[in-house]
């Protein structure tokens, strides 16, 4: 699922937003100003902002020039102001889009589309292949290499450590990967994910602090 940060101090405009890309199937998170959305991303990582320009605190091209310096995450400006001085400004910033205000909130989702399509990583094309650090993941051939050794994973630890490096740095929740892995049929606890991980750390030997444990939230695959 990918994730849109939606930076705008207009609820209404937020929230007209969020209800559209939500209908997509895009993860939504709302903040009010440009000093929040660079605090989130330096704890998160999201497949677009979308960024008005004038917030309170800290504004949209202060908010996109800062968020650039530490991450390459595309940027979708929301302005009322569409002068060409404006938009040549939004460019310099390190913005992807320009968009003015009032606007066509399916022509905005057909861009946040486009713009995610075309910053989509190269490991989440259909290369068939996952690499991080010394491990290999091979969807084609459904087998993991830990530093060109073939591991003996089970069916469950195979699709936990999938799904962990295709969302490499995002948290999952224990119920998150018992929908995917196990399927929202399921009726355990998440007890049997934590079980799961144990083991998995097992087999990857010295890359097995990559799965980090986040106390009351989950767990993330992350170097």
């Amino acid at each position: 699922m990918s994730k849109i940060l939606i930076a705008d101090d207009e609820k209404d405009i937020s929230e007209l937003i969020k209800r559209y890309a939500m209908r997509e199937g895009y993860e939504v998170t709302a903040v009010e100003d440009g000093q929040q959305a660079i605090e989130l991303c330096e704890k998160e990582d999201f497949d677009i902002i979308i960024m008005d320009v004038m917030m309170p605190d800290t504004d949209g091209f202060t908010a996109s020039k800062r968020i650039r310096e530490m991450k390459d995450i595309p940027i979708l400006m929301l302005s009322a102001r569409g002068s060409e001085y404006d938009k040549l400004f939004g460019f310099e910033s390190g913005i992807d889009d320009y968009v003015t205000k009032p606007f066509s909130p399916k022509e905005l989702m057909a861009r946040i589309n486009v713009i995610i399509k075309r910053h989509r990583p190269a490991q989440k094309k259909d290369t068939g292949v996952i690499k991080f650090a010394g491990i290999v993941l091979d969807t084609l051939g459904h087998e993991v290499t830990i530093d060109g050794e073939k591991a003996e994973l089970t069916a469950k630890e195979y699709s936990i450590l999938l799904y962990l490096m295709q969302n490499k740095g995002i948290v999952l929740s224990r119920d998150k990967i018992l929908n995917e892995v196990w399927g929202y049929d399921y009726y355990g606890d998440d007890r049997t994910v934590d079980w799961q991980i144990k083991l998995l750390r097992g087999k990857l030997g010295k890359y097995r602090e990559l799965i980090h444990t986040i106390r009351g939230a989950g767990y993330k695959f992350e170097a």
